[in-house]
Parts: structure tokens; C-alpha cells; sequence
């Protein structure tokens, strides 16, 4: 990592937020967790905001699973990819859809997926994170796709998934924050 890991004495921070954190984590900082506690804001704000993103969407976990792994390995984000590609099986998703995706994003996924391995729905949702991730717009033809079966809700989340493990992943590259060993 790019920045030393964050100690209570180097940097003291409220022990209720740590214990907040520790909480979310099931007792245990992560390497980001680790990064993040030298800013109390930064840290506060997101563990609830994150909280919310894994555990209160109504939108599927699949899905959004799926497109975080899509961000991940577009981005070059080893550690999110580290820690979602479990949570994309615990979803419901294969290894044989992780293999597809790692086969896919060589590809320009942003521009349409074909592969067996996926469903219709979940090809699309990795055209869309790519395109989230790639390009920033949305192409009208796949976003009408995802709207004929989705609700405006789901579409929504999935969109908040996506986005914020951009956001993730441009912090876990630019500080070059490594899975915990």
C-alpha cells in the first residue's frame, strides 16, 4: 500500500467509529479499512453509505455482484475482485459466469457480450458496467433493454452498485491497496 496502515497510535479516531467499522467487517479492519480510518469523515461516511450498498439494496445481489466484478476486473481492482468474486457465488452466480467474465473483459465488453455462459440479463448487466466504467454514458438500446425488466428501483441500485465500486476501485489502484493475506 501506498500509505502506511492506519494505528490507533498513529492516528487516534473515535473508538465507537472503529468499533462501527469492526462491526460491518464481523471484527475484523480490511487493508481499505485500514487506508480509510486516517480520514474520520471519510471513514464514518463510508461505512454507513457501504453498509447500505451491500446489505440494503433491493435490487439483485447477483446482479449487482456481477457488475461489481465487471468494475473490478476492468479496472484492474485485484482486491475488489479478491472480495466480490466470493460474494457473486454466495449469490447465486457460477464459476463458470467468473470464468466467462475474466474471458469477456479481455474483450470490448462495452460493446456487447456474447458468451453462453450468461444469461441474457446478466450479459447485459456486463455491457452496462462496462459502459459505466469505459465510458461514462449508457447507450439508449442497452439501457431500454434493462428497463423492460427491471423497475425503476432496481435500475436505480444496480446503477449505485456500479458506480460506487468505481469508486472503490479507483481508491484501491491509486493507493495500491492489496488483498489481506
Amino acid at each position: 500500500m501506498r500509505i502506511p496502515d492506519w494505528t490507533p497510535e498513529q492516528h487516534p479516531q473515535p473508538q465507537e467509529l472503529v468499533d462501527a467499522i469492526l462491526a460491518r467487517r464481523g471484527g475484523a479492519l480490511l487493508n481499505l479499512d485500514k487506508a480509510l480510518l486516517w480520514s474520520e469523515p471519510v471513514a464514518a461516511g463510508w461505512n454507513v453509505y457501504m453498509r447500505n450498498v451491500r446489505t440494503g439494496l433491493s435490487a439483485s445481489r447477483k446482479l449487482c455482484e456481477l457488475g461489481i466484478c465487471t468494475v473490478a476486473l476492468l479496472t484492474g481492482a485485484h482486491y475488489e475482485y479478491h472480495h466480490h468474486a466470493p460474494d457473486f457465488l454466495k449469490a447465486g452466480g457460477t464459476q463458470a459466469e467468473l470464468d466467462a467474465l475474466q474471458r469477456v473483459v479481455i474483450a470490448q465488453p462495452a460493446d456487447g457480450v456474447s458468451d453462453s455462459s450468461f444469461d441474457e440479463m446478466s450479459q447485459w448487466v456486463v455491457q452496462y458496467a462496462a459502459q459505466i466504467t469505459q465510458r461514462v454514458k449508457v447507450d439508449d438500446e442497452l439501457f431500454n433493454k434493462l428497463q423492460e425488466r427491471l423497475s425503476t428501483t432496481e435500475i436505480l441500485e444496480l446503477t449505485t452498485a456500479i458506480a460506487t465500486y468505481n469508486m472503490v476501485a479507483r481508491i484501491l489502484v491509486a493507493l495500491q491497496i492489496t488483498p489481506e493475506t
